[in-house]
């Protein structure tokens, strides 16, 4: 995200600092704007003199902060719960004028998820300590360098079978496919509206600039203008890769096991909490502020998905299928 957002905030002359744990690996944001325009430096969101100084003379502000997994280092309480209370009580010491906060769709602070959960508890400790804070809630992002598509498209390339997740309780029927045996039942119905991370940066900078005032202490909630189930977006997954894989449904409870295995290993490609996610639709409410407030059309999943999942298909000199 913070690229995109960076890009959209060089062509507003803005001097950007950009707060981040290393600086060290963050040069590649320079070039993104003119000789000075982009700083990057060092600060740790858990430290109140590292914030407060990375803040001092900032007239708006950007929170970003945000991990889809827990670490002995960095849990979700310190990072989405706490790290924005201490941005807002630094703003309001500062003097910000504006700051703009990411949470995320499906925030709920009695949600089973610790990630959703925790990013529920962010956004009221952050109003707590600023309250004119405007809070964008993005469903699921895509991009180049999204953590799904990627995620799954790679799967794609090795496995010959995607998942798709179901409730136990269900009396499955089954048909034969090739070789293989299966079950037909109600699977992978989570729904889903996913975002174009570049207009999601957009509807960031709009916030501070064209709709500066009227912004202030609102939640947007933005979402792409197509939502799908789950079991659809892997259907989009195999179509755009090529690659023709069986979608397997699988259960819950034994995919939560899985995660149980999975996130031990030290970046996790799944853990308990990310299948609890899945479980809970991520789609924007009925009544929420969105895009239409900001004057922003979404772009469509299926108009992206293909200018860089393209790196997941096989060789054009040979078959993709599974027979």
């Amino acid at each position: 995200m913070g690229r995109h957002v960076i890009r959209k905030l060089v062509r507003k002359d803005s001097i950007i600092r950009v707060a981040v744990r290393k600086p060290e690996l963050a040069g590649f944001l320079r070039p993104l704007g003119n000789l000075g325009q982009v700083v990057p430096i060092q600060t740790n969101i858990r430290d109140d003199s590292s914030v407060g100084k990375a803040l001092e003379g900032a007239t708006d502000v950007i929170n970003l902060v945000g991990v889809l997994y827990e670490s002995r280092r960095q849990g979700f309480s310190d990072i989405h719960t706490i790290g924005p209370s201490r941005i807002g009580k630094a703003a309001t010491a500062s003097g910000v004028d504006r700051l703009v906060h990411v949470s995320a769709v499906g925030a709920n602070s009695s949600s089973n998820s610790r990630y959703l959960r925790s990013k529920a508890l962010g956004e009221e400790a952050l109003l707590k300590a600023f309250p004119k804070a405007t809070i964008v809630r993005p469903s699921i992002l895509f991009g180049p360098e999204d953590n799904f598509f990627n995620k799954f498209g790679s799967l794609a390339r090795i496995l010959p079978v995607l998942p798709i997740f179901f409730t136990l309780g269900q009396k499955p029927k089954f048909r034969f496919e090739g070789l293989y045996i299966i079950p037909e039942i109600k699977a992978g119905t989570t729904r889903f509206q996913p975002v174009y991370v570049g207009d999601v940066a957009e509807a960031i900078v709009t916030t501070l600039y064209t709709h500066s005032q009227e912004s202030k202490g609102r939640i947007y909630e933005l979402g792409g203008p197509t939502v799908y189930s789950f079991r659809q977006l892997m259907e989009i997954i195999t179509e755009t890769t090529k690659y023709k894989r069986l979608l397997l449904p699988v259960p819950y409870i034994l995919a939560e096991i899985m995660g149980l295995g999975a996130q031990l290993f030290p970046v996790p490609p799944l853990t308990i909490d990310q299948i609890r996610t899945l479980r809970i639709d991520n789609v924007v409410e009925n009544d929420a502020s969105t895009f239409n407030e900001l004057n922003i059309s979404p772009n469509p999943l299926e108009l992206i998905l293909p200018t860089y999942m393209h790196r997941f298909q096989g060789s054009r000199f040979g078959s993709n299928e599974q027979h």
